[in-house]
């Protein structure tokens, strides 16, 4: 549908295209410029009003029936100082520009209307993220709105190859969505796959944003819990992966980005690492990868030693319950993955002022009178609060829920086959990690598989920034 040069013929379209008489929040406004009638057209709570009066009294004077030229075109140049403006010529632009928080203005006797970018978005402050906190760095992280996240990013890097593409996805959300990347070091072949994918997505919306984009751009066995893409809330994180040649996917109304492609060993590296001294970083890095190994390994270990005692020599003969107790340890164990996940699931739950009372009652007081009551044996507790800590000191969410669902899969084979079942659900679980391919079929396991050896090192060891840039030159 194309504007209109009659104005009343416009109005009648545009009461056809939004709900104007229905929902209070899109206003339309009628006036004059001059002697010649207007129209405007915004959502109320996204306009900045103190400029939209400013705008609206510098032009409604000017008596647009004496402008011999392109009034549309003259009102731009000379007598609308904004900005951000443009012009529209279908209701189909007018629409989705309206919806995002542009007003729009309709002049009688004209067939384009003209798009002012006044928009003021409800936005917390970039405060640090929970997820990813440093001891020392920097305090802020991403918001809501992708406006506030681009100007993050590029507060970090002012490269002029920085760039950040938009695009639109959702039939009824409409959704703003970023590709961010620097020019000079992505893989354009790689870039143009992701494009092609974005292209091809058909739906609604993105109800949960980044993570229904994830699932609609990656597909994957069910059964595999393995993250394929990594998500972050920190700007400096952002940018270090864009430096690296990395594509950053924001999306609106989400605080969290979306990068590609990833490695396994992307979730396992901390920002944390980069603000400490190089041997403390390593040493906080070989921590968490031990950390990390014994949270899915240490439970189902214990347990297959426990059913094997003949194998433990005698300076480990201390490994293994005393009593049994009344549940079987297998079944112990997975009352207590339960009971952690319940934990967790409550504590997200609690007000803040009640979480701490919250966390000694379920993690003191009820673990004690299991014990007392026969239900568990203190070591099932014990090795599984280690496993836990492990959990917790993954970097990444993501990759610490696919450690716990590997976790409990060994448990549940180990426990019903015994011995046999330890090595086969070690050799599945070895397997799906072998076999899991990243975006657009990228190695999962590089620099290992693959193997490149200066890259490996880079990972295993936290090496001064300096060597870093040298070797990647080279």
């Amino acid at each position: 549908m194309k504007v209109s040069s009659s104005l009343n013929d416009n109005i009648k379209t545009l009461k056809k295209t939004l709900p104007i008489d229905k929902s209070f929040d899109i206003v339309n406004r009628e006036w004059t410029i001059g002697n010649t009638k207007a129209n405007f057209v915004f959502i109320d709570g996204f306009t900045k009003d103190q400029i939209m009066l400013f705008i609206m009294g510098k032009i409604q004077s000017i008596d647009i029936e004496h402008v011999n030229i392109d009034v549309i075109k003259t009102l731009l140049k000379n007598d609308i100082p904004y900005i951000e403006v443009s012009t529209f010529s279908d209701f189909e632009d007018m629409e989705r520009a309206v919806l995002s928080g542009n007003t729009a203005l309709f002049i009688d006797g004209q067939s384009e209307g003209i798009l002012l970018d006044v928009r003021e978005y409800p936005v917390r402050g970039p405060q640090e993220p929970d997820l990813e906190k440093v001891t020392r760095g920097s305090r802020d992280g991403l918001v809501e709105t992708i406006i506030f996240n681009t100007a993050l990013i590029r507060r970090r890097l002012r490269d002029p190859g920085l760039i950040f593409e938009l695009t639109t996805i959702g039939s009824q959300s409409k959704t703003d969505v970023s590709i961010s990347y620097i020019d000079s070091v992505v893989d354009h072949d790689f870039l143009e796959q992701l494009k092609s994918q974005l292209d091809k997505i058909k739906t609604n919306s993105l109800i949960m944003g980044e993570k229904t984009l994830e699932e609609l751009l990656i597909k994957k066995k069910w059964f595999n819990p393995l993250p394929q893409v990594r998500f972050t809330e920190r700007p400096d994180v952002v940018a270090a992966h864009l430096l690296e040649g990395h594509i950053a996917i924001i999306v609106d109304n989400s605080p969290s980005v979306m990068l590609l492609p990833v490695t396994i060993f992307h979730f396992t590296q901390h920002a944390e690492d980069y603000y400490q001294n190089p041997m403390v970083g390593t040493y906080l890095r070989w921590v968490r990868f031990i950390s990390m190994i014994s949270s899915m390994i240490i439970s189902p270990l214990w347990l297959y030693l426990v059913y094997n005692p003949e194998l433990l020599p005698n300076s480990l003969k201390f490994i293994g319950p005393s009593e049994v107790g009344n549940i079987p340890l297998f079944i112990q164990f997975i009352l207590l993955e339960i009971g952690l996940d319940t934990l967790r699931l409550a504590s997200i739950h609690t007000p803040n002022s009640l979480s701490t009372s919250m966390g000694i009652i379920g993690g003191l007081i009820l673990s004690e009178f299991a014990v007392k009551v026969g239900w568990f044996t203190p070591e099932t507790i014990l090795y599984m609060a280690i496993a836990a800590i492990g959990t917790f000191a993954t970097p990444s969410i993501e990759f610490a829920m696919a450690i716990r669902i590997f976790r409990l899969f060994i448990l549940i084979i180990t426990g019903i086959f015994k011995n046999i079942g330890f090595f086969i659900s070690l050799a599945i679980v070895c397997t799906i990690i072998c076999t899991t391919k990243g975006f657009a079929n990228q190695s999962y396991l590089w620099p290992l598989i693959p193997f490149n050896k200066d890259a490996l090192l880079n990972i295993l060891f936290r090496k001064p920034i300096v060597e870093i840039k040298s070797s990647k030159k080279d």
